[in-house]
């Protein structure tokens, strides 16, 4: 049994998720990012987390070989940087105010967590790269988060 794409696009569409910016520099030192809601954290002792990225993301090609990506968990007041992120555009970085990690990827200044991680294992799944990396750093700031749901972005309302 199949199911249709837009009724299973609906269906996951109920999980509310955090909107995070992954970001990795390639071997030419170019920085690459792209908004990524297929997020979640893995394991504790190892500290995992993983990202799902589709592999006909523009940076799909970079991930073959990168060491280290970076992940902004984005605040409500960044939803303008999500957008960037998740257009097809070269010019995702121009003025956006990031630091740089020690592996050296560009984390997303104002964000609600920048978590810097060591890439461990990259596997197949579907039309995405299921990418495990293990949290070598981080810091946390105050802040709501940023969430997608219904197709939407969304906030909490506590």
């Amino acid at each position: 049994m199949t199911i249709d794409i837009s009724h299973f696009r609906k269906l996951l569409g109920q999980l509310a998720t955090g909107v995070t910016i992954v970001t990795l520099r390639d071997d030419a030192g170019v920085d690459h990012g792209m908004t990524v809601s297929a997020f979640t954290s893995l394991s504790l002792s190892p500290p995992l987390v993983l990202a799902c990225i589709d592999r006909d993301a523009t940076l799909a090609p970079a991930l073959a070989t990168a060491t280290h990506l970076g992940v902004s968990v984005l605040a409500t007041t960044q939803q303008q940087l999500s957008q960037r992120f998740a257009e097809s555009r070269d010019d995702r970085f121009s003025g956006v105010p990031t630091r740089r990690g020690d592996s050296g990827v560009a984390l997303i200044e104002g964000a609600l967590a920048q978590l810097e991680t060591r890439i461990v294992a990259q596997h197949p799944g579907g039309d995405h790269t299921i990418v495990v990396c293990e949290v070598i750093g981080g810091t946390v700031e105050p802040g709501d988060p940023l969430l997608y749901h219904r197709a939407a972005y969304a906030r909490l309302s506590v």
